[in-house]
């Protein structure tokens, strides 16, 4: 299978996951065919095998460190992107029901070859805003877990994002070395919004010097029927 899928094989061993041939298999053929595309159309910065495999893929599972996604009923991708995290885990995690989002319609097109091709069941690719889709009622407080690597503030990212969780539901957050300035910016939004940050967990990537923190929100109260607010909103005026 290659060096670079050894290695995938060795970092999901180190954090404490045994994946199959079969995944395997799903893995590299999501990143040859990631990259395959990425010619043609921007999806990722990061063209190096074994930098691909590290910075997105075992990035992408490092949330299985704090959280159990098995047999959960309803997990949200938000401002998927390429599709990380969520396609990693929906390969990790088979059974789990998983929605991704993301606003640009041509990453979500792209995400549907990548579900076809991987023959991958109980997942949906929505091409949409979580403005407007945290207003649906067949979106909103419907979901266990929302998960989110995108590159937002925190206090935007959580009105994008909480919304969509379930009473008791967790929004598991991926931040860099800055996360504590990021917090101190965002606890008036994530109380208003319904959350409670409940705590933070770094792990360091495998084969990497990188450390990276997942912020740990629990959604203790439904979040007020006028959040999230109308699109470019919480970008322009982010909550206090």
């Amino acid at each position: 299978m290659g060096n670079d899928i050894e290695l995938l094989r060795e970092g999901a061993s180190t954090l404490g996951l045994t994946l199959t041939l079969d995944q395997l298999e799903q893995f590299k053929e999501y990143m040859n065919y990631t990259l395959e595309v990425n010619k043609t159309m921007n999806l990722t910065a990061i063209t190096d095998d074994r930098e691909f495999i590290i910075k997105h893929f075992l990035d992408s599972l490092t949330l299985s460190q704090v959280y159990n996604f098995e047999n959960t009923e309803r997990v949200l991708d938000m401002g998927t992107g390429a599709g990380f995290p969520g396609i990693p885990l929906k390969i990790l995690y088979s059974e789990a029901k998983f929605v991704l989002v993301d606003s640009l319609n041509k990453r979500i097109q792209f995400l549907k070859n990548v579900v076809e091709k991987l023959n991958l069941k109980n997942i949906h690719c929505i091409h949409g805003r979580a403005e407007q889709l945290g207003q649906e009622m067949d979106y909103r407080e419907t979901f266990n877990v929302v998960v989110s690597r995108a590159v937002a503030p925190l206090a935007i990212l959580s009105e994008y994002c909480i919304p969509f969780l379930k009473t008791d539901g967790v929004f598991l957050c991926l931040k860099g070395p800055k996360y504590k300035e990021e917090i101190q910016g965002s606890m008036g939004a994530i109380k208003k919004l319904g959350g409670k940050l409940e705590e933070v967990k770094s792990i360091k990537l495998p084969f990497s010097d990188i450390t990276h923190y997942i912020l740990i929100i629990r959604k203790i109260n439904k979040t007020p029927t006028r959040y999230p607010r109308k699109p470019g909103k919480p970008t322009k005026s982010p909550i206090k």
